[in-house]
């Protein structure tokens, strides 16, 4: 038999073999969260809550055997090192809101997987109020204020119709010309 032929199969079969040990171990760390309910491409699961005026659709939930639902929220990207981005456990934390909402039954944890690990958040009464702090502010009616910056105004799909824009070294209009324009629109 040909040396580099059979070099390529030694590789290729340990590739084969390394995808599947770490298959299983994935299959055993699912496992201790529990049965899989939804899956979003799948079998979505899209979770409304009316009391928050919230809507989500985690990637997948599980049932575990107390029978609470956890959320899990899949990254395609590896996990930060300094710890999940803020926005993740803001997502992941709406999904543990609407699940308690939905359910009656607040879930233990949320999971936030990378795709080199896993990192389980816990849902206590502190993620509870960040969450909802958070969703006050974004539900809060607009004020007619703008932060623009001319690089985010640059990259920005609004920008030639926007009031505060600085793309195109335009001045944004004072406070109280925006909160006319939008007022007028009605």
């Amino acid at each position: 038999m040909n040396p580099w032929l059979a070099l390529g199969l030694a590789v290729v079969g340990s590739l084969c073999l390394g995808f599947g040990v770490r298959a299983l171990r994935l299959r055993s760390a699912e496992e201790c969260l529990g049965s899989l309910v939804a899956i979003d491409p799948g079998a979505p699961a899209t979770l409304r809550s009316y009391r928050y005026r919230l809507v989500g659709r985690p990637d997948a939930l599980r049932r575990r055997d107390d029978g609470s639902l956890v959320p899990v929220e899949l990254k395609h990207r590896a996990a930060p090192a300094r710890g999940p981005f803020a926005s993740h456990l803001v997502q992941l934390g709406a999904y543990c809101l609407l699940v308690e909402d939905t359910t009656g039954q607040p879930p233990p944890f949320g999971v936030l997987r990378y795709t080199d690990r896993e990192v389980h958040v816990r849902w206590d009464e502190e993620q509870r109020r960040r969450v909802l702090a958070i969703l006050g502010r974004a539900t809060a009616p607009y004020e007619g204020r703008a932060d623009p910056s001319p690089e985010k105004c640059r990259r920005c799909v609004w920008s030639p119709r926007c009031d505060a824009s600085l793309a195109d070294g335009r001045q944004p209009r004072g406070r109280r010309e925006r909160r006319a324009r939008y007022t007028s629109v009605r």
